[in-house]
């Protein structure tokens, strides 16, 4: 029987896999977004604390303020000044001053890693707005632009996002804790359990509501700063 050829209305799936891989050069493997201060803090400490720590800090996050700007940057992508205020609504809502240097960095990264292997407009004009000072170049808002002009379902980028999220930040408390690599999948698994809902959840914020009060993550990811060693550089 003769091979089925793969559609290729499905090769942004393959384009997902490359620029979600940490092969990648975004750099977001050096952060860990308040963890490492959370560790110090005594708040994560071993398998069942980091579940605690995905699941009362990291998905709440995600539920109600990041997936839903990604969705309104997804949405506003083809919309240059739209998008530019999206970016700068995304600056304001991160308090913790590492916590913003690191989504811009990533986000920066992540355009100038998908400019050198793609020609799309939306990335060009995005570039040409940071560089202008008109945007920031929070990842998000550059996550959003790759889900635009390359096709990609709004399910699969929230989904994906959330999971280089939830990964991350298990990746980087297998550097910080006493925990296998077995306790990270466990965590990790447990976690991804509930993207379901969550994501679901994402999709009935409105702009005007998007946001999530986290008191000790932010002045965890604060705290960074002024530590005496850190692993990670935010």
């Amino acid at each position: 029987m003769p091979t089925e050829r793969f559609s290729e209305s499905r090769f942004w799936l393959a384009g997902l896999l490359q620029t979600s891989d940490a092969l990648f050069p975004t750099g977001a493997y050096a952060h860990s977004f308040g963890l490492e201060e959370m560790i110090r803090l005594r708040e994560v400490f071993d398998e069942e604390s980091l579940r605690d720590f995905l699941g009362g800090h990291l998905l709440p996050v995600l539920e109600t303020q990041d997936l839903p700007y990604l969705r309104f940057a997804f949405q506003h992508a083809k919309n240059l000044p739209e998008l530019c205020a999206i970016d700068r609504e995304i600056h304001a809502s991160k308090l913790a001053r590492e916590t913003r240097e690191a989504s811009i960095q990533i986000g920066t990264r992540r355009i100038k890693a998908l400019q050198a292997i793609s020609e799309a407009p939306e990335l060009i004009a995005f570039a040409t707005a940071i560089h202008s000072g008109d945007a920031f170049g929070h990842h998000l808002c550059a996550f959003a632009i790759q889900g635009v002009s390359e096709n990609i379902p709004i399910d699969a980028l929230l989904m994906t996002y959330a999971y280089q999220t939830l990964s991350g930040a298990v990746a980087a408390a297998l550097k910080l804790i006493r925990i296998g690599q077995d306790g990270c999948q466990r965590a990790l698994r447990h976690a991804l359990g509930f993207l379901p809902e969550v994501i679901e959840t994402s999709l009935s914020v409105e702009r005007d509501q998007a946001g999530c009060f986290s008191p000790l993550l932010e002045i965890a990811s604060m705290r960074h700063a002024f530590a005496q060693e850190r692993l990670f550089i935010s």
